[in-house]
Order: structure tokens, then C-alpha cells, then sequence
């Protein structure tokens, strides 16, 4: 896994896009007026190689692992979620399964360490790194193998999205103090207050958020020496942050378009496009969440997401709520008569 991160990413097909295009004027509209339903349908044609893009097979991967931050009580859940969530997404019950299973889309949740570990269960990939990140407030979140092996399960799981030839990768997290890594990870990354950045998690009150912002102040003066995006990563990220930066980088290498969830994921892909910045155009983002540093992150990848529903709950289900969206950008595309073909007059 050394070198990986070095390989090149695809490189968009520029000369479909500009079919896609072409197509695009002579379908019977206005030029425009389809909005970003026209825009995605281009995109997606770019990065798939095909002047007929397609949303129809989706992978929905999610990521599982726990925080040793937890223990400095930043979170109004207890740490045993982690582990109780992953039996609620084996057993169907949870947002991201229901919305699978709707979408007829595969989901595949991986667990990398959960403080309560609840064993095997079917459905539920093992790749256990730790029970838990080390407390970033007193040492490194990570050992370098350990995020080498977050990678890793990125990595592995885009593979198996590719074997399955599906035309969108989506990542989703669960953690609890996952949004207290993404945070902490995000200020590191742009230079910005904790203030600014923190929000709810879970849904913390204003004292709890007091609280969460002065743990993430004194995490960052302790690994204010980590001078590259990797080693930010690795100081102050989590298992499945890790993860899912690996499987942003390793998709564009691939070659796979990436839905991007809300604002853990955005972190992710934030710290993606840091590690290798060609990662960026093979992103596109979902939805707004609702958590307060997810409109700065945003901006910093400048991306304009899909919906803004005033979601929060992550597990990948903004972007699964999404997907319904690319899949009309696509039909509309390939399926809307020409003006030609439908004997109507052009403007």
C-alpha cells in the first residue's frame, strides 16, 4: 500500500462530455432548462466513458468504527452504538438499509473496530483494525498501520464495487464522535476556528457543543506540528474517515463516479482531494447537511450539492436519497426525443 497513493487517477473523457453536450441541445427543451438534471447527465457521461450514462447499479458502502475521543463525553449517545448499529444495518432496520433495498442498490457495511464488538453477523464484512482510535486529545487517533490499514478497506471495497460493475460508488460512516473527528479533522485541513466548525453530532445542546468545541481546540494544539494532509489524517481522523478517504482515491483510480454523502463524508473527500487532488472531478455531492461545518467544507471543495434537506444522520443516506436524481438525469438524457425525431420546430 505504500506507493498507492501515487498512482494516477482516470482522466474524465472530455470528448463525451462534449457529445453529451451536443445531445443535450437537440433534445426537445429550452436550452437549459432542465437545470442541474442537464449538468449531472454530461458529468456523468464524462466519467463513465458513454454518451448514455447510467445510475442503475449503485454500491453503497458503510463504514463502522469507534472514537477514543468518545471518552472525553462529546457525544449524547453511548459508545455502544457503534456496535449495536451494525446488527440494525444486518438486520435491514436502519435508514441506509431501508433505502438500499428501495433503490435496489448493494450495501455492504465494514466493520473496523468497534469498542463492543458484537462478532460475526451476516451481512457485516470484518476488517478489524482496533477497538477503537487511540483519544486523540492525549496521542496520535492512529498508528501509521492502522491507517494503512483503513485505507486498505477503502480500497478493498471500491474493488469490489468495480467486480460488480457498478456505475456509482457511495460511502457512508457510523461512529460514535465521528462528527468530533470530522471536525477536528476539517479545522486541521482548512486553517479554520472549531468554533465555526462544530456542531450537534448527535444532538448536543449548546453546553455540549461548548464542550466539543474545547475538546477539539485542545486536540489541535497538540498535533499543531502535522504538516501534511496524510499525517492530519492520521492524528486526527477515525477508522472509517480513513476508509472512506482511501475509497474516494482508489475510485477515481479506478474510475468510478462517487456520490458524496454529507459533511463526515465530505471530510473524507476533503481529505482525498488533499491527498491527491485529481480525486476532485470524480466527485459529486449529494446534499447539504444540516450540521454546521458541512457549508464551509463545501465551499473549500467548491461543490454545489443535489438537495438540501436539513439532513444529518450520515450512514450514507443523503446520498441515497440522491441517487433517484441521477437516475431521472440519465433517462431524461438517453430517453427525451430530439427535435428531429419528434417533428418539432426548433427555436
Amino acid at each position: 500500500m505504500n506507493d498507492w497513493l501515487a498512482a494516477p487517477t482516470r482522466v474524465p473523457d472530455t470528448a463525451t462530455a462534449q457529445l453529451a453536450l451536443a445531445r443535450q441541445g437537440t433534445l426537445t427543451k429550452p436550452p437549459g432548462s432542465l437545470g442541474q438534471l442537464e449538468a449531472i447527465a454530461v458529468q456523468l457521461a464524462s466519467l463513465q466513458g458513454r454518451e448514455q450514462p447510467r445510475a442503475d447499479r449503485v454500491w453503497i458502502a458503510v463504514f463502522a468504527g469507534d472514537h477514543g475521543v468518545a471518552a472525553e463525553g462529546i457525544s449524547a449517545f453511548p459508545q455502544a452504538v457503534t456496535g449495536e448499529m451494525l446488527r440494525n444495518f444486518a438486520h435491514g432496520g436502519a435508514a441506509i438499509a431501508v433505502l438500499a433495498r428501495e433503490l435496489q442498490a448493494t450495501l455492504e457495511v465494514v466493520n473496523l473496530g468497534t469498542v463492543n464488538d458484537p462478532g460475526d453477523i451476516p451481512g457485516v464484512r470484518r476488517r478489524i483494525i482496533a477497538p477503537s482510535t487511540a483519544n486523540f486529545c492525549t496521542s496520535a487517533a492512529m498508528t501509521q498501520p492502522q491507517l494503512e490499514a483503513a485505507f486498505a478497506a477503502g480500497v478493498a471495497s471500491v474493488g469490489e464495487a468495480v467486480k460488480a460493475s457498478a456505475h456509482i460508488y457511495i460511502g457512508g460512516d457510523m461512529g460514535i464522535g465521528n462528527t468530533t473527528a470530522a471536525s477536528a479533522l476539517a479545522c486541521a485541513l482548512l486553517g479554520e476556528d472549531p468554533a465555526i466548525l462544530t456542531g450537534a453530532g448527535t444532538g448536543l445542546n449548546a453546553e455540549g457543543i461548548a464542550h466539543k468545541v474545547q475538546v477539539i481546540q485542545r486536540a489541535l494544539q497538540r498535533h499543531a506540528d502535522a504538516d501534511t494532509a496524510r499525517e492530519r489524517l492520521r492524528r486526527l481522523g477515525g477508522f472509517e474517515i480513513a476508509a472512506l478517504a482511501g475509497a474516494f482515491v482508489a475510485a477515481a483510480q479506478r474510475g468510478l463516479p462517487v456520490l458524496v454523502d454529507g459533511f463526515i463524508t465530505s471530510v473524507a473527500a476533503l481529505a482525498a482531494v488533499r491527498l491527491h487532488p485529481d480525486v476532485r472531478s470524480w466527485l459529486i455531492f449529494a446534499h447539504r447537511s444540516q450540521e454546521r461545518g458541512h457549508a464551509r467544507v463545501l465551499a473549500a471543495l467548491e461543490a454545489e450539492p443535489l438537495l438540501d434537506l436539513g439532513l444529518r444522520l450520515g450512514e450514507a443516506s443523503g446520498a441515497a436519497v440522491a441517487v433517484p436524481l441521477l437516475r431521472l438525469a440519465c433517462a431524461l438524457h438517453n430517453s427525451m426525443a430530439t427535435f428531429a425525431e419528434a417533428g418539432v420546430s426548433e427555436a
